[in-house]
């Protein structure tokens, strides 16, 4: 879905899976100052967003999520998983309950998939289950904005700031009002920052909860029962997962940045040396220069030099291993 908003002055257009929102509008450090500062406003209207009414949905749900929602409050954000039968991450929903409805965005061109998956799982509980991403569009406002939100959105706020949900008729008007607009690559960059995981991004075919320190934000572990979770109790209480997530400080005199899969190893061991791991996402921060999120082994040692590629890298621990 394109968003109307890439025809504002400046607007360079996403690749792959942000592909229908803006990179960026010119100036990508200017438009990560801003968001650090509170200010502006991020497109996310190419998200997925399904909306889940009738009265059994927060009872319903809590027996699909990894999530405690039965009694989950109107107004207050929270974030879930829907895992594979062993235990894989398939789904990140960030959710929000507005006393009659839940919604919940998740990354772009994956609601057919979930509604799919939810409405098998529907049998005789009193929930209806909507794709509703052409009537709705996702904007994020950071921490600290004092941007107006307008009458109708849908608002799921967090302490990284606030999800609008918004009718898709009124993003340009919105867009008028809340500026500066701000690109996903800038959006991105913070995301990094803070070491928050993306589906798609940081994860693979294998990767469970554990791995991307997803205990407890999106995995509640005194829930009842949920499709994987015999994989999540096994490892929290008798084990330790295979992989971490790590955050990198890349070598600043490289040009280029290293690519998502590109395989990293120990720096000692040379570039012929053993995979340890790969690189999930990396970005050029206003501050930190270039970084990157990265999975690597579980027992990789935490003061190993690492390459990513033939970049040098230093980590720094995100999962405890």
């Amino acid at each position: 879905m394109k968003s109307p908003l890439l025809s504002l002055p400046g607007a360079v257009p996403a690749e792959g899976v942000d592909e229908g929102v803006a990179a960026h509008y010119g100036d990508l450090f200017r438009e990560q100052r801003a968001l650090a500062d509170g200010t502006g406003f991020v497109d996310l209207s190419h998200r997925g967003v399904v909306a889940v009414t009738g009265d059994d949905r927060l009872s319903w749900l809590h027996l699909l999520l990894t999530q405690h929602v039965s009694e989950l409050p109107a107004g207050e954000a929270t974030e879930a998983l829907i895992l594979s039968a062993h235990g894989h991450i398939e789904h990140a929903l960030y959710l929000v309950d507005d006393g009659t409805t839940t919604w919940a965005h998740v990354e772009p061109g994956t609601q057919d998939a979930l509604i799919a998956y939810l409405e098998s799982m529907k049998f005789f509980y009193r929930v209806e289950v909507a794709d509703r991403t052409d009537e709705f569009a996702v904007v994020y406002l950071p921490a600290g904005s004092i941007a107006e939100v307008p009458a109708g959105a849908v608002v799921r706020e967090t302490a990284y700031g606030r999800d609008l949900l918004l009718p898709r008729t009124e993003l340009e008007a919105y867009a008028a009002k809340a500026g500066p607009a701000v690109g996903i690559l800038a959006h991105e960059a913070l995301r990094v920052e803070h070491h928050q995981p993306r589906v798609g991004f940081e994860t693979d075919h294998r990767t469970i909860p554990h791995e991307l320190g997803w205990i407890g934000s999106a995995v509640h572990l005194q829930k009842g029962c949920y499709r994987g979770q015999e994989t999540v109790a096994r490892v929290q209480n008798l084990g330790k997962p295979p992989r971490r997530l790590v955050f990198l400080h890349l070598d600043g005199s490289d040009v280029h940045l290293p690519a998502h899969g590109t395989e990293i190893r120990v720096a000692d061991e040379g570039p012929d040396g053993r995979k340890i791991g790969f690189i999930t996402t990396s970005v050029r921060h206003h501050e930190l220069g270039p970084i990157a999120l990265a999975l690597v082994k579980r027992n990789v040692p935490l003061d190993a030099r690492l390459l990513a590629g033939e970049t040098a890298a230093a980590q720094e621990v995100v999962v405890e291993p």
